[in-house]
């Protein structure tokens, strides 16, 4: 089992501008931040009464929210719905849903569910294969995956699913990026079946991270098992008022599908004339390989924009969509600026 003491440590993120303003100290100000994920095109915060930044969140409001996550995600009703401030907050109690034992991440992916799951106690593997999944006692899988945007079918979840469950097992599906998958193969019609929890990320797509803001969707047992682990008024007023305008603007959702799509083009076509390689991604991040990715991240550290490394996968950079055009034209700037590849390694 992971060492106590490494568990508690927290681990580099995407967006954090603290630490980069550390590292490359005489950047001019303002830094584009392309290291998360997220959407730069937020959803408008509607007008909110001031009173709901002067009361407990209400009873009436999560139910109005939990009701339009469960219309917008496809989930059976809101009693199969559990609102939350961020996914990142529910990942232990999910974790702690079944007793201490096996838990296989089908990865490389998002290294929370490993800290975490070890955390509570579980063993932790990684694996890279969904059939090395199904002796888990609790099976982890991010579909679409983060960083490389691999995306398992439907039906292969299913079965995976009734594998799990003719022995007990849990199966996981982060779906922090499923709003713009196309296809999207979502399992959140499926959460009536038992032993099946998915999660969903309001802060990426709506562009709207620091809200706080995410779901879990199970049968209606473990949903309450999940509420009452975060207790009364979890998820804040504002949050919830904003949350349940955003998910029942189908139009901006579409709107905002298409311009992800275009916009993430327009990001392979800058980084194709660099010379690198895109290996993966979503609408919302694009994934690139080379050997030179140490040196790469520093040319563009130098320059103010930051990007996502991973040191477990050294030859990766991950690319954010640029907010507005003096953003795209710095990045399209420092990647001409770019030396050729041998000197750059």
């Amino acid at each position: 089992m992971a060492d106590r003491k490494a568990d508690r440590a927290l681990l580099p993120h995407g967006g954090d501008l603290t630490s980069a303003r550390q590292q490359f100290p005489d950047v001019a100000e303002p830094f584009v931040d392309l290291s998360t994920g997220i959407n730069p095109h937020p959803y408008p915060i509607p007008q909110l009464p001031p009173d709901l930044f002067a009361r407990l969140p209400q009873r009436q409001a999560l139910a109005r929210l939990t009701a339009a996550a469960a219309r917008a995600y496809g989930a059976p009703s809101c009693a199969h719905v559990v609102a939350a401030p961020g996914t990142q907050i529910l990942l232990p109690a999910v974790a702690a849903l079944v007793p201490s034992g096996r838990v296989k991440i089908l990865g490389p992916t998002y290294a929370e569910h490993a800290r975490v799951a070890a955390f509570v106690g579980h063993s932790v593997a990684e694996v890279g294969n969904p059939g090395d999944l199904e002796d888990a006692d609790l099976a982890v899988v991010v579909n679409p995956n983060n960083p490389d945007g691999r995306l398992l079918v439907r039906d292969g979840l299913i079965a995976l699913l009734q594998k799990l469950q003719s022995r007990g097992g849990l199966l996981v599906v982060d779906e922090a990026f499923m709003d713009v998958a196309s296809p999207a193969p979502s399992l959140a019609g499926e959460v009536a079946r038992p032993n099946l929890v998915v999660l969903r990320s309001f802060g990426k797509f709506y562009g709207l991270a620091g809200l706080r803001l995410g779901f879990a969707l199970a049968t209606p047992e473990a949903a309450c098992r999940l509420a009452a682990w975060l207790g009364p008024w979890a998820v804040a007023g504002p949050a919830m008022a904003i949350g349940e305008a955003a998910l029942v603007d189908a139009a901006w959702a579409r709107s905002a599908r298409d311009t992800l799509q275009r916009e993430a083009r327009r990001l392979d076509d800058i980084l194709a004339e660099a010379g690198l390689d895109v290996v993966g991604g979503t609408s919302l991040f694009r994934l690139v390989q080379t050997p030179a990715a140490h040196a790469l991240f520093h040319h563009l550290g130098e320059r103010g924009i930051l990007v996502r490394r991973f040191a477990e996968q050294p030859h990766w950079v991950r690319f954010g969509l640029p907010a507005g055009e003096p953003a795209w034209t710095r990045l399209r700037l420092a990647l001409a600026a770019l030396p050729v590849p041998a000197e750059l390694a």
